[in-house]
């Protein structure tokens, strides 16, 4: 059977990088490592998803009175970080960093547009009730190694990568540790034993490169 590699971008924003509205410490830094790894020639597939959020999401604090971002609240009857606007659709924040080269892009899966339901994952929303299809065009395509890496480590990538694993039986998944940032040092340690406990394989940019 031929083995067919994809390498899945995870919001390389620049809502995510220093200078957006919502950034992750260092998060300008995993764009090198993506560009080099899209331009070894390993990957069949190169697809990147992007955070691409009505301006009335329900996850940003601006849209419950009396809330300030990074407080907990409720949203699609679940626990609900309140974020500040970020992403909104066709905004500057919303691009992909200006470094990245998505000519090399072959899909973009985009996400978080229904404004009841936040969507980590690039695979479905958080209530798990619908689905972003990004699952059936990587088995269409025949995907039997998911290379995962972007921003945050502790939240999209984490829920993408878990998603992956439910979702892509028999594919093998990685996390890529040295392309990706979190927004918390305890919450990335948590973030990485929870994917390691499920399945995936933690690796680093070097490897694929050797």
């Amino acid at each position: 059977m031929r083995m067919t590699k994809a390498l899945l971008l995870i919001d390389l924003q620049n809502g995510f990088c220093p200078g957006g509205n919502l950034p992750v410490a260092e998060g300008n830094q995993v764009i090198p490592v993506a560009n080099t790894l899209m331009a070894k020639g390993y990957y069949d597939l190169i697809i990147a998803s992007q955070d691409w959020h009505p301006a009335n999401h329900g996850s940003f604090a601006s849209q419950h009175p009396g809330k300030q971002p990074f407080e907990m609240g409720e949203l699609s009857g679940q626990p609900q970080v309140m974020w500040p606007d970020h992403c909104v659709q066709g905004t500057v924040d919303a691009e992909f960093h200006p470094d990245l080269h998505t000519e090399r892009f072959d899909y973009v899966q985009k996400k978080g547009q229904n404004p009841a339901v936040d969507s980590y994952s690039a695979f479905r929303d958080n209530d798990q009730s619908s689905t972003t299809g990004l699952d059936g065009f990587l088995k269409g395509k025949g995907v039997t190694t998911l290379d995962v890496m972007g921003l945050a480590t502790d939240f999209c990538v984490k829920f993408s990568v878990l998603d992956a694993l439910d979702m892509l039986p028999g594919v093998a998944v990685h996390f890529i540790v040295d392309g990706s940032r979190g927004i918390s040092p305890q919450g990335v340690t948590d973030a990485i034993a929870e994917m390691q406990s499920r399945g995936a394989h933690v690796i680093t940019s070097a490897a694929i490169l050797e």
